[in-house]
C-alpha cells in the first residue's frame, strides 16, 4: 500500500509539474516558454502542417479523379469508334477506292478548256438534228468555282413538241454534263398555231479547272481572306 501511495504521489507530482509549465504562458514570447509547452507547440504545428498538406493533396487528387471520370465516357466512345474503324479498315479502303473511281468518272464527264467549243457545237447540232430552229444561242459569262467552271448558255428554239422533247433528251445524254434549267415552252406565234412551239431555257455546262487555274483560285481566295482581316 505504501508503494502504491508513493507511485500515485509521484504521478500526481509529475502531472502538476507538467500543468504548471502551461500556466501563465506569454503568447508574445514563445521562446521563453518551458520545454514541455515548446514541444507541444512544435508538435501541434507539425500536425497542422501535415493535416493541411494532406487535405491539399487529397483535394487535388479528388479533382483529378473527377476530371478523369468525366473523360471516361468520351474515351470509351472514341475507343469504340476506332475499334470499328480498325475492324472495317479493309472495307473502308475499298469504299475509298470506289469513291475515287466515281469521282474520276465524273471528272471525265467535265470537258477541259480546249473541249468547250466542241461541246457547244454538240449542243447546237443536237437541236439542228431534231429539226429545230435556233433563234438564240448565247453563251454567258463563265462562273469559276473552287474546282470547276460553270458556263450558262441562253437558248431559244422553235419546233414541234416531240422534237423539243427529243432535243432535251439528247442534251441529257451527251457524253459531257449539260443541264437545262428555267425551261419555258409557249406557242411560237399566238396568231399562227402552225408555227409550232418555242422553248426558252438556260443550258449549263461545266468544265474542270486545270492545275494553273486551281492555283490562281487559291491565291485569289487567300488574298480575299487576307483583305478581310
Amino acid at each position: 500500500m505504501a508503494k502504491a501511495s508513493t507511485a500515485n504521489f509521484e504521478m500526481s507530482s509529475l502531472l502538476d509539474n507538467a500543468a504548471s509549465q502551461f500556466r501563465n504562458l506569454n503568447s508574445k514570447e514563445p521562446g521563453q516558454w518551458p520545454a514541455l509547452p515548446k514541444a507541444a507547440a512544435w508538435l501541434a504545428a507539425v500536425a497542422a502542417a501535415v493535416v493541411a498538406g494532406w487535405f491539399l493533396v487529397l483535394s487535388a487528387a479528388t479533382e483529378e479523379l473527377e476530371t478523369s471520370r468525366l473523360k471516361e465516357p468520351r474515351l470509351k466512345e472514341d475507343y469504340v469508334s476506332r475499334l470499328r474503324q480498325a475492324v472495317n479498315l479493309s472495307e473502308l479502303r475499298k469504299q475509298k477506292l470506289q469513291v475515287q473511281e466515281y469521282v474520276t468518272q465524273l471528272e471525265k464527264q467535265l470537258p477541259g478548256k480546249a473541249e468547250m467549243d466542241a461541246l457547244l457545237s454538240d449542243i447546237n447540232q443536237a437541236g439542228l438534228g431534231r429539226g429545230l430552229q435556233f433563234e438564240l444561242f448565247r453563251p454567258g459569262q463563265m462562273q469559276v468555282k473552287d474546282y470547276y467552271a460553270e458556263l450558262p448558255i441562253s437558248i431559244r428554239v422553235n419546233g414541234r413538241y416531240h422534237d423539243i422533247g427529243s432535243f432535251a433528251a439528247d442534251v441529257a445524254n451527251l457524253s459531257r454534263i449539260v443541264t437545262l434549267q428555267n425551261i419555258t415552252i409557249a406557242p411560237a406565234s399566238p396568231r399562227d398555231p402552225a408555227a409550232g412551239l418555242a422553248m426558252e431555257a438556260t443550258a449549263r455546262t461545266y468544265r474542270y479547272l486545270d492545275a494553273t487555274e486551281i492555283a490562281e483560285q487559291r491565291q485569289a481566295a487567300a488574298k480575299a481572306a487576307g483583305a478581310k482581316k
